[in-house]
């Protein structure tokens, strides 16, 4: 006696063919030398903030081969997993973080936590590969104990590492420095690598970029950088998805093979369980539960605090006078906008700073302390 049609088997192999012809192989378009991504031996526990730095082409670590990197970007490790980048002419800087894409920029700090002391020595990045991501001119500015910082318009912050007992050092971005009103002395004016555009701390990080090699567009279209041969100096590109068939192909093949062949085997299966079930025969379909698992997760571990405690911080809406508890409390210290009639501004309730909401919303999210006086707003001391 023959056997029954499977009507599932054959819908699975239809499956399989259109599988087939929509996916996307993914074939080498050049024969590029690739390296895997390594970290520093125990850099998982050096930063309990942040993620280790994925080190990989242009940069390498000494113990990797040389063709694993591009010249003037190799890393060494410390003791504690931290990756350390070398500055021609300005010293060693820890690696806090690598972005390879769509941006290429590095993020270095100061071993001894003083940046704003290693950029008034000889910073330079002249003989380097690295140029700054966002430059800003700051002025330095040497107070003497006992100064109303308010009289420098709320806009100069401590530099705590570069003060003393009785002075206190604060930077204030150069554009706003007027000289003469201001009772302090300036001590230099740097340039400041910044992470973004609206940063106004000199204290936390720099931040540098790259033009030369450029892998960014190479990794946007999800290949991977690296020498082209042994022994060359050219940059290529591997392992780009190479063009399958166009959309439109993709659904003629769908509405013309797809669509009535499926059709026709639910017709077909239909039948076939009716024959079954009419001849009294327990009929238990086969399901099979299929579960999409989305595994990727972020790898930027924000240092600033939580949606609910910045919420928790009181709002002001101000009036058409524009009037605030301290009267030079008529500009945004992140922003650096004045207030306008109906803008609505919050406080940091333990310093009684006033702040743009959408500006110190997203301040406190990358920081967990105020701008202005850098206290904590969780540690009021």
């Amino acid at each position: 006696m023959p056997s029954s049609p499977r009507p599932d088997l054959a819908i699975a192999s239809l499956l399989a063919l259109l599988t087939h012809l929509l996916l996307l192989p993914h074939t080498p378009a050049t024969a590029v030398e690739v390296c895997r991504a390594v970290t520093c031996p125990g850099s998982a526990f050096a930063d309990q903030f942040l993620p280790p730095p994925q080190v990989q082409f242009p940069f390498r670590l000494r113990r990797q081969s040389s063709r694993c990197g591009y010249p003037g970007f190799e890393l060494s490790c410390t003791p504690g997993g931290d990756a350390l980048l070398r500055l021609p002419g300005s010293g060693e800087f820890i690696v806090k973080s690598i972005t390879y894409s769509p941006t290429q920029s590095i993020t270095l700090a100061d071993p001894d936590g003083c940046l704003p002391g290693r950029l008034l020595g000889n910073f330079s990045l002249v003989g380097s590969a690295f140029r700054a991501l966002v430059p800003q001119q700051f002025t330095l500015l040497n107070c003497s104990d006992g100064v109303d910082l308010s009289s420098l318009g709320m806009q100069a912050i401590p530099v705590p590492c570069l003060s003393g007992g009785n002075y206190t050092v604060m930077s204030l971005l150069t554009r706003f420095y007027g000289g003469d009103p201001y009772p302090c002395e300036a001590m230099a004016t740097v340039t400041v690598p910044l992470p973004l555009q609206y940063w106004v701390d000199v204290e936390e990080v720099i931040s540098l970029t790259w033009d030369v090699p450029d892998c960014g567009s190479c990794r946007r279209r999800g290949g991977e950088c690296g020498y082209e041969s042994a022994n060359g100096t050219e940059v290529g590109c591997s392992n780009v998805p190479r063009a399958g068939l166009s959309r439109t192909a993709k659904y003629g093949v769908i509405l013309g093979l797809g669509v009535p062949g499926l059709l026709g085997l639910i017709g077909l299966a239909s039948f076939v369980f009716g024959k079954i079930k009419a001849r009294g025969t327990p009929a238990r379909p086969n399901v099979t539960d299929v579960s999409s698992l989305i595994a990727s997760q972020s790898a930027t571990i924000s240092m600033g605090l939580d949606r609910v405690t910045i919420e928790s911080y009181p709002k002001t809406q101000l009036g058409e006078s524009r009037r605030l508890p301290k009267p030079n409390d008529t500009t945004c210290p992140i922003c650096l906008g004045e207030y306008q009639p109906k803008e609505t501004l919050r406080t940091i309730p333990e310093c009684n700073h006033y702040f743009h909401v959408d500006c110190i919303d997203e301040w406190l999210r990358l920081n967990g302390t105020c701008p202005l006086c850098r206290n904590s707003p969780e540690d009021p001391s």
